[in-house]
């Protein structure tokens, strides 16, 4: 019984240690699909749900690597000292096995789904591991690391999806992932002021008012972003010219997301907000209701 009781306990520390409430971000996959109406397309659907899988594998091989990596770091931090290797729930060698397996299983679904996949996928984990071996300590390039990941899962569907992607769409979802990442660094400030501690060494060049004014210039330039991507004469020759009419839930959500961070001081993680916010829940749940409303009843 009790050796029932630790494998089970093993179990999901390993599996917390894959974090898999981390793969919603690899749903920035179908994007390009959902964008060129494609996403009813069977073969699409599949190919694209194949191509999320591979990631989801490579991602969560890169989280291990960088737990590994941190793990004296993360038992500094206030909540990243309960993950499994920083806990020693899972041992260091047990996460590079599991590791080793993950990127294994990635890079195998990948060459079967489409070589050019694969290569994408490749440049992912090649950014990554250089992310997890010092690039991480130096300011704004580790947030235009973490940027590209969304960038390059968004390039890698519209490739498994064989569909063509706006330059305006690239523009708003890098700008996007930019802000996201340095609202993260901003609460790993907050938390560094009240523990005396830094989170991270690369957080020693920054600061809040640098952090502050980086996230209202970035807020501004993707809502300008948005607004010309549906107005641009692709987008309304091939949707209509109703689009611009869902920028009302980018506007609030940013609006909230702002709020989060400079007011409540809390935007650490986007994916915890995402489950636990019911605001951002909403404006997401209608942005998308809307866009697919507009793009697939018109």
């Amino acid at each position: 019984m009790l050796a029932t009781t630790i494998k089970k306990s093993f179990f999901i520390s390993l599996i917390r240690l894959l974090r898999p409430e981390q793969w919603i971000k690899n749903l920035f996959m179908f994007i390009p699909a959902f964008f060129a109406g494609a996403l009813f397309d069977f073969e699409v659907l599949l190919k694209v749900s194949l191509g999320f899988f591979s990631f989801c594998f490579a991602a969560s091989g890169v989280y291990v690597i960088n737990d590994h990596r941190d793990i004296e770091a993360d038992r500094n931090h206030p909540e990243k000292r309960h993950r499994p290797l920083a806990s020693g729930e899972v041992l260091p060698s047990q996460g590079i096995t599991a590791m080793i397996a993950l990127f294994m299983a990635a890079l195998a679904l990948a060459w079967w789904i489409d070589i050019a996949f694969l290569g994408i996928l490749l440049v992912y984990i090649g950014l990554n591991l250089g992310y997890s071996f010092g690039l991480k300590h130096i300011s704004i390039l580790d947030i235009m690391i973490v940027a590209s990941g969304f960038l390059l899962r968004t390039l890698a569907g519209g490739v498994v999806a064989s569909v063509p992607i706006s330059q305006w769409l690239v523009i708003m979802i890098f700008l996007l992932a930019l802000f996201l990442a340095l609202a993260k660094r901003r609460d790993d400030l907050v938390i560094g002021m009240q523990s005396g501690k830094l989170m991270r060494k690369s957080v020693e060049h920054y600061n809040l008012d640098f952090a502050n004014a980086c996230l209202t210039m970035l807020s501004g330039i993707i809502i300008v972003a948005y607004l010309m991507y549906t107005i641009s004469d692709e987008v309304v020759h091939r949707l209509g010219d109703n689009l611009y009419f869902t920028s009302i839930f980018v506007i609030a959500g940013l609006m909230r997301y702002m709020q989060i961070a400079l007011v409540e001081n809390n935007s650490g993680s986007p994916t915890k907000l995402l489950y636990s916010d019911n605001f951002v829940r909403f404006t997401l749940i209608g942005w998308i209701a809307s866009f697919f409303i507009i793009i697939y009843f018109n």
